[in-house]
């Protein structure tokens, strides 16, 4: 038969060759019933430092399996972990598994910014640390970052440094009708209660540069630094201190430092958000109209917050310090005589 010469060619003389694409994908993904259940303690450059159940001692190196995809995996998470799981030195494990997380601090770069930026997770607390003078407090840093406390299941700590160099009197009177717990600390003397309140906890921190934030750390976690260089040193060996690392308390539970920043934006945070975490408030603004922000007249002159205070059932105090909180949100301008 002639080369070209296909009519005399019938159906069984044809071979097709199936298309690479052709092939059906199943669905199914591995179960890893053996994966093991760590705590991500830090990351750097694609490589996810994990401590095995949560043991300070039983630390190994993972990288994330292609199956999570985009799946965020950040300090704080509780992951489940397949491979070499010894820890020996040039080890690596896969982390195949992100757990349900039970809080989510997240920021955004500024108030337009649509990405959610999540900082940690898992924090049963946010330390906000702040300091009394130099420099001096930021009170709508702090605003900003009760927001995304109530907003992502976290219990907010007001931690005001430099007490020797000024009253926290003031500051603490702004905040006195939202129950948020503060400890004072000075550069003399031992944080009082700070340790007590921390114990078999995971804590969290948030600061500006320059508040004393790293001291904080140095005096709740002996050899601080050391502990820091072990877990950044996934990157062989380079130390970097624009990541969050979990650090382990002497008497159990951790600390999380994260970076110093600048800002905290509020994008993901709707006012309904903050109004849930306020329990007294948070049936009368299901009355409100829609679309209210809660803030009160003239801006919403509809509110039903107002109501709860007429009736009694939270205080005048209350209703201003969460609407103060819902102005941050919002950008308005709520600076007080505490903040240069």
């Amino acid at each position: 038969m002639a080369r070209n010469d296909w009519s005399r060619l019938d159906e069984s003389d044809v071979r097709v060759r199936p298309g690479k694409g052709s092939r059906p994908r199943s669905k199914r993904r591995p179960e890893h019933a053996d994966a093991v259940t760590a705590m991500v303690i830090g990351k750097d450059r694609g490589r996810w430092t994990c401590a095995i159940d949560a043991d300070p001692a039983r630390v190994v190196t993972a990288m994330r399996a292609r199956e999570l995809g985009r799946t965020p995996v950040v300090v704080g998470d509780r992951v489940g972990i397949v491979g070499d799981v010894s820890g020996k030195p040039d080890t690596l494990a896969r982390i195949v598994r992100v757990d349900d997380r039970t809080s989510s601090l997240l920021r955004t770069a500024d108030d337009t910014d649509p990405y959610e930026r999540l900082v940690v997770a898992n924090a049963e607390r946010l330390l906000i640390v702040t300091a009394l003078a130099d420099p001096p407090p930021r009170t709508g840093f702090i605003d900003r970052c009760l927001v995304a406390c109530y907003a992502g299941g976290v219990e907010p700590v007001l931690c005001l440094t430099k007490a020797d160099l000024a009253s926290p009197d003031e500051l603490l009177s702004g905040y006195a009708g939202l129950d948020v717990p503060a400890i004072v600390t000075r550069f003399d003397e031992e944080p009082e209660g700070l340790a007590d309140m921390l114990k078999d906890r995971v804590t969290a921190l948030v600061g500006h540069s320059g508040v004393g934030k790293s001291t904080l750390v140095n005096r709740m976690v002996p050899d601080a630094a050391l502990a820091t260089g072990v877990v950044s040193a996934v990157g062989k060996g380079r130390h970097t201190s624009v990541a969050a690392v979990a650090l382990p308390l002497p008497d159990g539970g951790w600390v999380i430092d994260t970076p110093g920043v600048r800002s905290f934006g509020l994008a993901h945070v709707t006012a309904d958000d903050i109004v849930d975490a306020f329990e007294e408030f948070a049936e009368a603004a299901e009355e409100c109209p829609s679309g209210c922000g809660h803030l009160g007249a003239p801006e919403d002159p509809d509110c039903a917050l107002d109501d709860v205070v007429t009736e009694e059932k939270a205080s005048p105090e209350r209703l201003a310090s969460l609407r103060r909180l819902l102005a941050s949100r919002g950008g308005h301008d709520v600076t007080r005589p505490t903040e240069s």
